[in-house]
């Protein structure tokens, strides 16, 4: 088990996966959400006062080191560390052939899914320590067609967190890979835009089966 006295970062979490785990955390942890859509943010801050829980909102983009890097100043000032940092952020780049993939859509990609996150797991790790858990979220993408963009830098990010997962073993934090099942998120819908919603996990049924997942252990 994470440390319950320390607070839980979810990067990530105005919308979707991280805002629906944000909601289920919250009655027993004060929830730190960092999203770049500040009226999410304070929609999901109602939710979650409305059922008993607390929250800090960090209206931030994780492109920036310098945000990124006050971000963590400040927690540490705060709180001394995180008990479970759970990264669902994700840049979501058209489909495209892979001969036509555009620069801007492939360094947005890279920024957000793969370089970005590298810093946070340089920025993080000292405030998991060795007692912490940080958990990712795959979506195997990569290799399939049209989805060069987010599938090649989707493939990346999880190798980073597999590198660092085996890298922590006996050292800490504890690292944890999760595959949700498919949902009809904003992301989702980019890629299937005429698939029959009905038929995906519901959003905050699936962030409650993945919770054990999440804290047990």
């Amino acid at each position: 088990m994470t440390d319950t006295a320390l607070p839980v970062l979810i990067t990530g979490a105005s919308r979707g996966l991280g805002a629906a785990l944000a909601e289920a955390l919250a009655p027993g942890r004060h929830i730190i959400a960092v999203g770049r859509t500040t009226g999410a943010l304070e929609e999901l801050d109602d939710r979650i006062r409305a059922a008993g829980g607390q929250a800090t909102l960090a209206p931030m983009d994780i492109t920036v080191p310098e945000a990124m890097q006050q971000l963590c100043r400040s927690i540490h000032d705060r709180w001394g560390g995180v008990g479970l940092w759970l990264h669902t952020a994700i840049h979501a780049g058209p489909l495209a052939p892979a001969p036509h993939l555009a620069d801007k859509d492939l360094d947005s990609s890279i920024a957000v899914n793969l370089r970005a996150m590298a810093r946070l797991i340089a920025y993080v790790a000292p405030l998991l320590g060795q007692s912490g858990r940080a958990v990712f979220f795959d979506d195997p993408q990569g290799g399939e067609k049209f989805f060069g963009h987010y599938g090649a830098t989707k493939s990346a990010q999880m190798a980073l967190a597999r590198s660092w997962q085996a890298e922590s073993v006996k050292t800490g934090p504890e690292v944890r890979i999760l595959a949700p099942r498919p949902m009809p998120t904003a992301t989702r819908a980019r890629f299937y835009p005429g698939e029959d919603r009905a038929a995906l996990a519901d959003i905050r049924a699936e962030a409650a089966r993945l919770l054990p997942e999440i804290l047990e252990g």
